[in-house]
């Protein structure tokens, strides 16, 4: 069996870097997902369950920060209940 030579050893792991390096990315936007997720799901719980002075807080917040944040209009359409539409603003 004749050896590889040096240049297609150093393709062969090139390719698995780039491997590795597409699961890695991978699974980092996985948990930055998550993260997401889970802080938003802990902000509405707040907002619907929470006591009424962080309710408050946090609804506050939401409807100050939330439609600068926010640039599509299917996003905005998203949270009409926590920042109202535009329509409603008009």
């Amino acid at each position: 069996m004749a050896r590889k030579s040096i240049e297609e050893r150093l393709a062969q792991l090139d390719a698995q870097r780039k491997t590795l390096q597409a699961r890695l990315t991978k699974d980092e936007r996985a948990r930055d997902t998550r993260r997401k997720v889970l802080l938003g799901a802990l902000v509405l719980h707040r907002i619907e369950d929470g006591n009424a002075a962080s309710a408050d807080y946090l609804r506050d917040f939401i409807k100050r920060e939330l439609p600068g944040f926010l640039t599509r209009e299917t996003d905005k359409a998203l949270f009409d209940d926590l920042i109202g539409s535009d329509k409603a603003a008009k």
